[in-house]
């Protein structure tokens, strides 16, 4: 982040209007307006639905007040060993591209998972029937990324690799297919020897949504592979490149290798158009949704200015009616959440992790700047001396980034005090040591119901210590499956999404108000009882809105 863009610039402002596409960057900007005491004007669109909120210190929720549904994640193993969906094996090359192009994520590992718990194999037994096409294509044990650069990035090399030498070796682990279909492999040479005339033609229709066979796809892989090739010689060596859905080869690479995998585990290949939704985490714009927003973001902009805070709204735009025939429904803004830890008077959180197995670059990375989105924490031990643990100056701590917290005293109990002077922030993290947290999982803030509600018989004291905000979930509009992604969208209130609710639009139970779902993902989020303003249409016995408020 710019150092100039501090609180003081944003002080400079009487109100700020956002329209951001990723929940990171709406939760700088929140906290950045809760520091300099300035209205801010929240928005979003998705398709055909939108929302425009008001915020403002003291007065409302913050964008960070309300639970989020949680990031999809994937275990490891299903990516890497029995992918079920299509979106596994998007997830797959997406991970397939950093390996060999981009940087080396250690949790992004493509090759087969030999830890898989379900598998309980026996490498010994089962390794002398791996066998691989030609040497240079064998199964080694080193990077991906270096195995790929001793080969020159052959596409043909790396095809038999990822393609039919690692699906032969999951083959020998027996127990992963005695209740599932075993994958199987592709070869090269097969299938160029198969291939047939047609399979080069032309389909009709859009080209990115037609389906290519498999030979096209492993043409669109060669030439993807030979393309980016070439970008990474031509800046340098040890350059990296980076994923972006809007960049051709990166795309086709991403295309060919997903659609390859999804072939050998027996799923429908996808269009170019379909995986790009899916990968990129893509929501068709639609021009007259942009419109309406951009016009109700200058009316509650018009109102502040003119100081008419008490008279602004949230305001949902919906996709079909609701019963009242009414496409906006403006809801009144709600007061500050008193659990929320980022605009409460003193902003505290449990965290549930294991001390002895978490490092104190995860801290800093994983859960003070990935979960609660920090951008440069300080790190201060409450243990009567003052123990600095991280430090946002260069240099100053690095020397502790490998150590565990166990290592600095810190055990169940213990509390952190996190400062953000980037973010005027400050964090009061409490540890809770546990040893029986899920695997795959490092860390669990207190209170939070990721996929489902807690059961009646949990803890009455950690229930009490509730804290609000959920990583962000990210599925595309095409696909109910998709992984985590960093493009999301606000939470939008559509009736008709409701489970519930009737095929047109439903209406909210009276006295509650409607569970919002997420515009990205259709998850919903439920929000508080309130006390309805406008008690009239709260009692009536028909079953119209009772979020419906007379616009002023």
């Amino acid at each position: 982040m710019n150092p100039d863009y501090n609180v003081e610039f944003f002080r400079k402002f009487m109100l700020v209007m956002n329209a951001l596409d990723n929940r990171a960057a709406r939760n700088h900007v929140n906290r950045m307006c809760l520091a300099a005491d300035i209205p801010l004007i929240e928005s979003g669109t998705a398709g055909y639905l939108g929302q425009v909120t008001v915020i403002k210190k003291g007065m409302t929720e913050c964008y960070e007040c309300q639970p989020k549904p949680t990031q999809k994640t994937f275990p490891g193993c299903t990516i890497r060993n029995t992918p079920s969906e299509p979106i596994h094996c998007i997830v797959w090359a997406k991970y397939l591209f950093n390996q060999l192009f981009g940087e080396e994520d250690a949790d992004q590992e493509v090759s087969p998972d030999t830890a898989d718990p379900e598998a309980a194999w026996n490498p010994e037994e089962t390794a002398a029937r791996a066998t691989a096409s030609e040497k240079d294509g064998d199964i080694k044990r080193v990077s991906t990324k270096e195995w790929a650069r001793s080969t020159g990035y052959d596409p043909v090399k790396l095809f038999n690799k990822l393609f039919k030498d690692d699906i032969m070796y999951l083959l020998t682990m027996d127990k992963l297919w005695k209740k599932r279909k075993a994958p199987t492999p592709l070869d090269w040479q097969q299938l160029e020897n198969s291939a047939c005339p047609q399979d080069e033609s032309p389909a009709s229709g859009l080209k990115d949504q037609q389906v290519l066979g498999v030979w096209g796809h492993c043409q669109l892989f060669q030439h993807s592979v030979e393309t980016l090739r070439s970008q990474l010689q031509e800046k340098g060596e040890g350059a990296e490149l980076v994923w972006d859905k809007d960049d051709a080869p990166a795309m086709d690479f991403v295309t060919a290798a997903a659609n390859l995998r999804m072939h050998i585990f027996s799923m429908n290949m996808k269009s170019r158009f379909d995986v790009k939704s899916m990968a990129g985490n893509i929501i068709p714009a639609i021009a007259t949704t942009n419109a309406v927003i951009a016009g109700l973001i200058v009316l509650e902009g018009l109102k502040i200015l003119s100081g008419e805070l008490e008279s602004c709204r949230t305001i949902f735009l919906n996709k079909c009616p609701n019963l009242r025939k009414k496409l906006l429904v403006p809801c009144i803004l709600d007061p500050p959440s008193a659990n929320c830890y980022v605009c409460a008077s003193k902003p505290e959180v449990t965290v549930k992790l294991n001390v002895h197995k978490t490092t104190v670059l995860s801290l800093q990375d994983r859960i003070l700047k990935e979960r609660f989105g920090m951008v440069a924490p300080d790190v201060q031990i409450e243990d009567g001396k003052g123990t600095i643990l991280i430090s946002s100056e260069e240099g100053e701590t690095e020397a502790n980034n490998n150590k565990f917290l166990s290592d600095f005293g810190i055990r169940n109990g213990s509390r952190l005090q996190v400062d953000d002077f980037l973010q005027d922030y400050t964090l009061l993290v409490n540890v809770l040591h546990t040893e029986e947290l899920e695997r795959d999982v490092e860390f669990e803030v207190v209170g939070e119901a990721p996929d489902k509600a807690p059961s009646p018989q949990s803890n009455q004291e950690e229930v009490n210590s509730i804290t609000n905000g959920n990583k962000d979930s990210a599925q595309p509009s095409t696909s109910s499956k998709a992984p985590a992604e960093d493009d999301d969208i606000m939470i939008v209130d559509s009736d008709e999404e409701e489970g519930a609710s009737s095929s047109s639009a439903g209406a909210a139970t009276s006295g509650t108000k409607r569970k919002h779902s997420d515009a990205e993902t259709g998850e919903t989020s439920t929000k508080r009882p309130r006390t309805d303003q406008s008690s009239a249409a709260a009692v009536s016995t028909d079953n119209d809105d009772d979020d419906i408020i007379a616009l002023d």
